[in-house]
């Protein structure tokens, strides 16, 4: 007999792969579910070393309703995520494609659907903050909510590794290094190894679906101040990170004008409600309990991916 066919949508990606590797590893979840990816480009080499695991890949366009049908053709479960495009029109085609992929996982007859989103700012601070890329996918939350499709909701937090990227700590013209920002250092941020703990989380709602029908996973391991991720970094790299707090409109000036209202508006958002409102440490707390495996920790991924500072 055939195992139910689960389909993971932006397979090569941090949160995708996290998800196959999981099931692919987990004892219960590998022999419950069959594999199938989905990707713009098949021939990829992280696509082609899951390819090598057991797992189907195929091509789709999700601008194009035909070739998500396609993908979805025998599916029994799927974990769905669309990505944020900045540019003009990037967010209507983004609510597109979310609703393209449920409206096809319902004709599919797809038994249970698990869609990545984030909470909405407007919603949580009732209007006061807009946050368009946080907002959009809530949007395909509402729509998927109204069809008749067995949902639950995957929120990450913010991504460890962020921290590599865009919040890596900069030096300053003495050379010293901080992160800068106009919240308070007391903001708290629910931090999520993106890439190793999707799984974990996901994993958990796959292995009981009926438990999660209708519910949302606020997944990130716990939360961490401002302060305290500048002293766990000053730890893991050994010199001193600090954390510079500098006012709101000396900030905006070192962000690009095209997301600046965007961030500005989330960064406020987070600390004046929390990144999920004002119950964030209850939910990352009951999320945290629920996933399959213990989450890392911050410093835990610090030790294994350290900051090149």
């Amino acid at each position: 007999m055939s195992k139910p066919l689960l389909v993971i949508f932006g397979i090569t990606g941090q949160q995708g792969s996290s998800l196959a590797t999981h099931i692919l590893t987990d004892p219960l979840l590998s022999k419950t579910y069959s594999l199938r990816g989905i990707t713009r480009d098949p021939s990829k080499p992280d696509a082609q070393a899951l390819q090598s695991r057991g797992v189907e890949l195929v091509k789709c366009d999700l601008d194009d309703r035909a070739s998500i049908r396609a993908a979805l053709q025998t599916a029994h479960t799927v974990f769905a995520m669309t990505a944020t495009m900045y540019k003009p029109g990037g967010m209507e085609q983004e609510l597109a494609q979310g609703k393209a992929i449920a409206d096809e996982a319902v004709a599919a007859g797809v038994q249970f659907f698990v869609y990545s989103a984030v909470p909405s700012p407007r919603k949580i601070s009732r209007g006061k903050y807009l946050v368009d890329s946080f907002d959009i996918k809530d949007d395909v939350k509402d729509y998927i909510e109204g069809l008749p499709l067995r949902s639950a909701f995957f929120w990450p937090g913010s991504f460890m590794q962020n921290f590599h990227g865009e919040l890596a700590p900069r030096p300053g013209p003495d050379g010293s290094l901080a992160i800068t920002n106009f919240v308070s250092p007391t903001t708290k941020y629910p931090l999520i190894d993106i890439a190793g703990d999707t799984g974990k989380f996901v994993g958990a709602m796959l292995a009981e679906p009926d438990k999660y029908v209708g519910k949302t996973v606020c997944a990130a391991t716990r939360t961490y101040t401002m302060t305290e991720m500048c002293e766990i970094m000053s730890r893991s790299c050994g010199k001193n990170i600090a954390y510079n707090q500098v006012p709101k409109d000396v900030f905006a000036g070192f962000v690009p004008e095209a997301i600046r209202e965007t961030l500005l508006n989330m960064l406020a958002y987070f600390e004046e409600f929390g990144y999920y409102g004002p119950e964030t440490e209850q939910l990352v707390g009951v999320a945290a309990n629920g996933a399959r495996r213990k989450p890392v920790e911050f410093e835990e991924y610090l030790k294994r991916d350290p900051l090149k500072v």
